[in-house]
């Protein structure tokens, strides 16, 4: 899907740029208690990238191994995250927009995604983004289905920040895309109209 996807017809209500927080409703999922940056959001369907599942069996040098990338020893190591079930070995940068290029997917709000394998060259070579993540794979929705998620209580949207994005304490992740709703999830109503 994400090779039909458009990423740069987003309209006025699109999701991209936008997080997405799990509800209890999704929490006996791979998607449980997951935060998700979305990359696009249109009449194609919708595709976003999981950013508080870390990684932990496999390193940066590795990948840089696996795409036979040369690493200076100034190279900085980010953090790899699982992004989602659709195409795991396929991989997406998220990092701070001022690295953004022709080749990436999404900037918004200081946020960029790009997918080309020249970010991690830089990043190989202790340039490139001052923040960033490698994530392997994404979520994707046909079209329709991320709206019903979304009404049958399945998802809450909140705004994106660099901070929540970018911070590596990703347990604290969720509690902290949460806390920006201004109550209590506890008391959310998984039921549309029986709050």
């Amino acid at each position: 899907m994400i090779s039909n996807m458009n990423f740069t017809s987003h309209s006025a209500d699109s999701l991209a740029g936008h997080l997405l927080i799990a509800t209890a409703v999704v929490q006996d999922s791979c998607f449980a208690r997951s935060v998700i940056y979305m990359c696009a959001h249109n009449t194609e369907g919708a595709m976003g990238i999981i950013i508080n599942y870390p990684v932990d069996n496999i390193g940066l040098n590795d990948i840089f191994e696996q795409l036979e990338i040369k690493t200076e020893l100034t190279a900085r190591d980010i953090p790899i995250h699982f992004g989602g079930p659709v195409e795991a070995n396929r991989g997406f940068v998220v990092h701070s927009a001022e690295y953004a290029t022709e080749d990436s997917l999404i900037r918004k709000d200081g946020i960029a995604v790009t997918a080309s394998v020249a970010v991690l060259q830089q990043i190989a070579e202790g340039k490139g983004p001052s923040e960033g993540m490698l994530v392997l794979g994404y979520a994707g929705w046909s079209p329709g289905q991320l709206e019903a998620e979304i009404e049958g209580g399945s998802w809450i949207v909140v705004p994106a920040s660099t901070q929540l994005v970018f911070d590596r304490n990703n347990e604290a992740k969720w509690n902290s895309a949460v806390s920006t709703l201004g109550f209590d999830m506890g008391h959310f109503s998984t039921v549309v109209g029986h709050a």
